[in-house]
């Protein structure tokens, strides 16, 4: 009988229902390439703010000794036409490259969020004049509108990081905007209009916080576009400035000795490959965990 108890006591316990995020978790954990996505992100991520610690050169230091030697136990990834280590460039251009990602990303998700959040929950003025102004946005291409920006505020990181962010902010401002249409008709926020809560509180205290999942998932996929778009600025030489190394910038160094010295090349190539392959593949996996309906 005490057995019979103890389970009918510990049976609504095991039917409660489970946060929506623990489920997500779950279901990521399982997505093995998922995993192996966000570890070599990480590592990427880890080695490039370590440089300055473990990297054997100064990634600026010319030596006229050491002019285009191939990849050696000295110099695994040979050097540049100045004698420039490049597996110290590499690391060193990554802190800047993946900062400038990161940061683009964090500009365009807050700036679009607050946009598509205004335009969705006032809609009337706020919401022509906002999202006329994101159709603009959209009229353009990614890169095309990053490279208008940064032609019109000057070269240099700090332009192409803001360049990057206004481009982006159009997604986000239309997922932003769609959600919030879909929940200001929901019953919690119809209870908080009945408490007399002003519209601002309704719209960052009771929605945004149900609208984190989305922009995260956005925002993850969103940065191996920023890595290649700012990337791209800096081969056309509208972002890092020489001598600072960049992942852009050393591809554009080496475009001109791809038979003589390709390992100039490939090396800053093959890191924005991997960290472009490595968001990519943790990005699908934490849309799909997110996603109810990918949920096995």
């Amino acid at each position: 009988m005490s057995s019979i108890g103890d389970s009918l006591q510990e049976s609504p316990a095991r039917h409660l229902p489970r946060s929506p995020w623990l489920l997500a978790a779950n279901q990521l954990r399982r997505n093995r390439g998922a995993l192996i996505g966000l570890a070599v992100f990480l590592l990427l991520l880890t080695l490039t703010l370590l440089s300055p610690f473990i990297t054997p050169y100064d990634p600026v230091k010319m030596s006229a000794t050491d002019y285009l030697k191939a990849p050696s136990a000295a110099h695994p990834f040979g050097t540049d036409r100045y004698g420039r280590d490049i597996l110290s460039r590499t690391l060193a251009g990554g802190r800047i490259s993946l900062a400038v990602g990161l940061v683009s990303v964090v500009i365009a998700a807050l700036g679009g969020t607050v946009l598509g959040a205004v335009a969705g929950y006032f809609g009337g003025l706020a919401d022509g004049v906002i999202m006329r102004l994101v159709d603009v946005l959209l009229a353009f291409p990614g890169l095309l509108l990053a490279l208008g920006i940064v032609a019109l505020l000057g070269p240099g990181i700090n332009n192409v990081i803001l360049a990057v962010g206004i481009s982006g902010v159009s997604g986000y401002a239309r997922l932003v905007r769609s959600c919030v249409l879909a929940a200001r008709e929901e019953l919690y926020v119809e209870a908080a209009r009945a408490t007399g809560c002003h519209a601002s509180r309704i719209l960052w205290r009771h929605m945004l916080p149900n609208l984190v999942g989305p922009v995260i998932v956005l925002s993850t996929l969103d940065i191996a576009w920023a890595i290649l778009t700012a990337s791209s600025l800096s081969f056309l030489g509208l972002g890092a400035q020489p001598p600072t190394p960049e992942w852009g910038a050393m591809l554009n160094e080496g475009r001109g000795l791809l038979v003589e010295a390709p390992w100039l090349t490939i090396f800053p190539g093959l890191m924005i490959m991997l960290t472009v392959l490595s968001v990519n593949v943790f990005g699908d996996g934490l849309r799909d965990a997110v996603d109810p309906r990918m949920r096995g």
